[in-house]
This record gives C-alpha cells, structure tokens and sequence, in this order.
C-alpha cells in the first residue's frame, strides 16, 4: 500500500453563462454561480460590489470576474442576485447588486472559487456562451 494516494470526490459544479456578447454571458455565469448558493430571485438589491481588473484572456477574464464577485461578496457579507458587467479592451467594469444574508435566502450550497477546470469561453451561432467548474 502506497503512502500517498487519490479519491474520487463530487465537490464541483459546472456553471455556464449564455448571452448575445461576451459581457452579458459572463453575466449569466454570474447568476449560475450565485443560484447555487441562493435563489437569485430572492435577492433584493440593497447593497452593492465592483470588481475591476484587466485581463486580456477572456478565459481567464471569465475565472477572475466570478472569484471577484465572490471576494467582495464575501468581504461585504452579501449575496448577489444582479450582475452587469462592462468591457474596454483588456479592462474590465463590473457591479453587483444584493443584500445582506438571510437564512430564508440560503438554498444550496456555498461556492469557494471558480476554477480552470473545463474553461471555455466561445462564440456560438447562438451567441457566447461561458463556462467553468466552481469549487463547492
């Protein structure tokens, strides 16, 4: 018998966003993200969160958007229910609306970070659609 060793686990889910341009996509990645948490329309927009950065890789400009969301949700003790996001070349604009948790809200389970595991970020004959596992 082997020291160290591996174990299946189901700790992961797959989220994706769709939406007529990439911005509106990594919104609906957003709400995917936050409904596992939370029903989204449950949430009152009472506070917000902005997340800014730059990133030339939408990839990994989708995986940075969604820990951002979760960082300052985290910091503001809130969850999120609304998401927009804007786009400049490499620079990145986005808000969040929520509120403080409510233990009425609380429906799932909690995500700890978006991952790179199964990272796609595509334009569709559909439109673009955004993808990722969250760590839960």
């Amino acid at each position: 018998m082997a020291d160290d060793d591996y174990f299946e686990h189901d700790a992961d889910i797959g989220v994706i966003g769709r939406g007529p341009t990439v911005e509106r996509a990594f919104e609906a990645a957003a709400r995917a993200m936050w409904a596992v948490m939370a029903d989204p329309a449950m949430v009152r927009a009472t506070a917000s969160v902005q997340v800014t950065f730059v990133e030339p890789d939408r990839e990994l400009a989708l995986v940075t958007w969604l820990n951002g969301l979760l960082s300052a949700a985290r910091v503001e003790g809130l969850v999120l229910g609304t998401f927009s996001l804007v786009r400049d070349g490499e620079a990145w604009r986005g808000e969040a609306w929520g509120e403080p948790w409510r233990r009425d809200l609380e429906r799932g389970v909690e995500v700890k970070g978006a991952t790179l595991t199964a990272l796609i970020v595509e334009e569709t004959p559909e439109g673009w659609e955004a993808r990722c596992v969250v760590d839960v």
